[in-house]
């Protein structure tokens, strides 16, 4: 049966060519004073830099950067950010870049009007009351971030990375231009694609009874595995950019969780794991823990798994034949499927015990207990 739902997608989305000569007038509708957040270097190597300051400038705005987000973001840049956003008093967060970006600019807007860390709200100290607004420039296609209301940060200190949700965290808009992904190199690309199919997985294995969402799913996941191989092959064609981007906007929106009770997201947490302990880039961290996961349950879940697989692959094939076709397929888009493949040990099977324990890996819809733990990792290796 399907569960009720409350449809809510409030970001203006701005898809395709040029839609950048738009971003102007939709950040002067919040005010002149930016705070312009990005990452380590790689806007300004392609010149989006240069042509998103000559467009503030030319508006008359006045513009606080914060550069330097990390590839797997951590709390404390979020909080730098913000403390610098308050003490300059900004308008509107403009937040150019990938997921690691667009969420920490998330957290960076609902801590700008606090004095208290970002990961109080992780940490259930506080609950957010109001937030800056914050506009999205995105450059890779994976996360979804650019119009669902989740961001995942890291605590090192802590010893946890976590992903934190709250309607206050969704984009006002985000602006989506193919074009700005085209310097996204070959093995960045390949985790995007991994990442859009895995956010696919979690939802498909999700709590919930919805054909028709199951169905828009695979539909999403089908899209990505037919043109992102393609892509990889030809990575300036802007028209099979195009086609990712798409499907990684809507593999994590609200709508592939309409009529569900939820995603089960443990993948994501063993590879959270991998990269607070390891930097693993996200995407391949997910392209190591899924295998396992899906063997571990392979005999509970053995016709949602063959349910899939069939859709996805468009033939009726088994639940086993299904995890060895997806292993493949991430093997063939140049992503890692075992540990051993990023040159993570044996020996590493302790650090990798106690980061699922304080990091609580244990599912949503299948769970996943302490005494499990060292048959994933083994898998995983």
């Amino acid at each position: 049966m399907m569960e009720n739902f409350t449809a809510y997608i409030p970001t203006k989305l701005h898809f395709g060519k040029e839609v950048l000569s738009e971003l102007p007038v939709s950040l002067a509708a919040y005010g002149k004073r930016v705070l312009f957040v990005y990452g380590k270097g790689s806007i300004i190597r392609s010149g989006l830099y240069d042509r998103i300051m000559h467009m503030l400038t030319e508006e008359g705005m006045e513009v606080v950067e914060f550069g330097g987000i990390r590839s797997n973001p951590v709390v404390e840049d979020a909080d730098a950010a913000a403390k610098l956003g308050r003490e300059r008093h900004v308008d509107v967060i403009l937040a150019v870049g990938g997921g690691s970006v667009i969420d920490s600019a998330k957290i960076i807007a609902l801590t700008i009007p606090v004095n208290h860390s970002g990961w109080d709200f992780y940490a259930k100290k506080a609950k957010p009351r109001q937030a800056v607004p914050m506009i999205a420039v995105l450059t890779l296609a994976a996360t979804g971030t650019e119009t669902n209301p989740f961001a995942v940060l890291s605590n090192h200190t802590e010893g946890k990375k976590d992903g934190y949700g709250h309607f206050l965290c969704f984009p006002k808009e985000s602006f989506l231009d193919p074009a700005l992904t085209l310097s996204v190199p070959k093995n960045y690309t390949a985790y995007g694609i991994a990442d859009l199919i895995a956010h696919c997985f979690e939802m498909y294995f999700g709590a919930g009874d919805t054909s028709l969402t199951d169905r828009i799913i695979t539909s999403i996941a089908r899209e990505a595995m037919e043109y992102g191989p393609r892509l990889l092959d030809n990575l300036y064609d802007i028209d099979l950019r195009s086609r990712i981007m798409y499907a990684a906007t809507l593999a994590l929106n609200p709508l592939t969780g309409y009529g569900k009770v939820s995603g089960d997201w443990a993948v994501h947490a063993m590879g959270h794991v991998l990269s607070l302990l390891y930097d693993t880039p996200h995407g391949a961290s997910l392209t190591i823990a899924y295998p396992a996961w899906l063997r571990f349950f392979e005999k509970p879940l053995n016709n949602r798994i063959a349910a899939l697989g069939s859709e996805i692959f468009r033939e009726n094939i088994t639940a086993a034949e299904t995890i060895l076709r997806l292993e493949t397929f991430f093997r063939n888009i140049g992503c890692p499927v075992r540990l051993s493949e990023i040159g993570i040990g044996a020996d590493q099977k302790e650090a990798l015990f106690r980061g699922f324990i304080s990091n609580e890996v244990n599912g949503g819809n299948m769970k996943i207990s302490t005494e499990d733990y060292p048959r994933l990792i083994e898998w995983m290796m």
